[in-house]
């Protein structure tokens, strides 16, 4: 396992990956720290996975995605990764889409042990982590530094590898595409959210805005954004 690989990595969307890497189809799926839902939708439909738990520690974000009307199949709960309000062996496929940092550190390895008690036998733990990494990060950087957390998110899965809770089956880097048509949209997406508080100055501010204007084009600002996908199986 490497934390990053800069000879690596295709050009792909995570649902590509997703479709590639597993069958969704029918299958009882727990995502954890699923943010808007727009993953789990596409699990849900384009996937067709038969039951999702969808969960989130963004109490606003939780509630926006308790409102959604048209998606029977998934049931959203509020909660972390550490403690998981199910029974052993409830599920065939965890999902972690770019949350396994957001878990307090001293808990990481706790949520990887939990994962492991939900999941059935040889069932798959598929981990996407943004990668610290290229020019995307070099602005993100800018809003909140998160190498340290990535770095710890990484050893925990190296860790539960190591300690024979999992085995890997597959390491994939890959960038995605970013479009953003002006600072107003890049801003919305990464400064005014609901899940942090950002507490940036105007200096600050001034000098994200700047970094990301160096990439602006008559077309807006386009930027790949590097992760890294670890798709364990759990050991019995």
């Amino acid at each position: 396992m490497q934390i990053n690989d800069p000879s690596a990595y295709r050009r792909c969307e995570e649902t590509d990956l997703i479709g590639e890497l597993m069958d969704l189809r029918d299958r009882r799926v727990l995502e954890l720290g699923c943010g808007a839902a727009y993953t789990t939708r596409m699990l849900a439909t384009r996937f067709g996975a038969a039951r999702i738990t969808a969960t989130e520690v963004d109490r606003i974000q939780h509630a926006r995605n308790l409102a959604i009307p048209d998606l029977p199949q998934v049931s959203f709960r509020y909660g972390g990764a550490e403690s998981i309000a199910d029974p052993d062996a409830s599920y065939e496929i965890v999902v972690m889409l770019k949350s396994l940092h957001h878990v307090p550190i001293a808990a990481m390895d706790q949520a990887l042990r939990e994962i492991h008690r939900v999941l059935l036998p040889s069932g798959l733990l598929y981990v996407s982590e943004p990668v610290y990494w290229g020019d995307f990060n070099a602005i993100m950087r800018l809003i909140d530094d998160e190498r340290l957390v990535r770095e710890a998110a990484f050893e925990a899965l190296r860790n539960a590898v190591a300690a024979g809770l999992f085995e890997l089956v597959a390491e994939v880097f890959f960038e995605s595409e970013g479009t953003y048509p002006d600072w107003e949209s890049f801003a919305a997406r990464f400064i005014d959210v609901t899940h942090s508080e950002r507490n940036l100055d105007a200096e600050r501010l001034a000098e994200i805005r700047a970094a990301f204007e160096r990439h602006q084009t008559p077309h807006g600002v386009r930027l790949w954004k590097p992760h890294r996908v670890d798709l364990l199986r759990r050991v019995d």
